[in-house]
C-alpha cells in the first residue's frame, strides 16, 4: 500500500489522480505545489476538475510537509478568495 494512502484526506479518487500525476509518496508530494498538480491534472486529463480538487492538493501537500492531518476544506476559504481576485490556477 502507497504510504500516500495514510494521509487523512486521500481515498481512492485522490490515489487516482496521484497517479495520473506520478505522484507515488509523501515525500515527492511534500515537495509539489497544489497549483501545480491542479493544473498538471486538468491538463492530462484534458478536463477542469472541480476545484475542491485542489483543496484535497492543499490538504495533503501540507500534511506530507509538515504531518499535521488538517481536513481538506481548512484550504477552501483561502483558493476561493484567490478565485475571486482572480488570483487561482484555472485548469482547462
Amino acid at each position: 500500500m502507497s504510504d500516500l494512502a495514510k494521509l487523512k484526506n486521500v481515498g481512492k479518487a485522490a490515489l487516482a489522480d496521484f497517479a495520473v500525476l506520478g505522484v507515488t509518496s509523501t515525500a515527492q508530494l511534500a515537495a509539489c505545489e497544489a497549483d501545480d498538480l491542479y493544473v498538471k491534472l486538468c491538463a492530462l486529463t484534458g478536463q477542469r476538475h472541480d476545484p475542491c480538487v485542489h483543496d484535497v492538493f492543499a490538504a495533503t501537500i501540507h500534511e506530507a510537509r509538515t504531518g499535521e492531518a488538517l481536513d481538506w476544506w481548512v484550504f477552501t476559504p483561502s483558493r476561493k478568495e484567490r478565485m475571486k481576485a482572480g488570483a487561482f490556477c484555472v485548469g482547462n
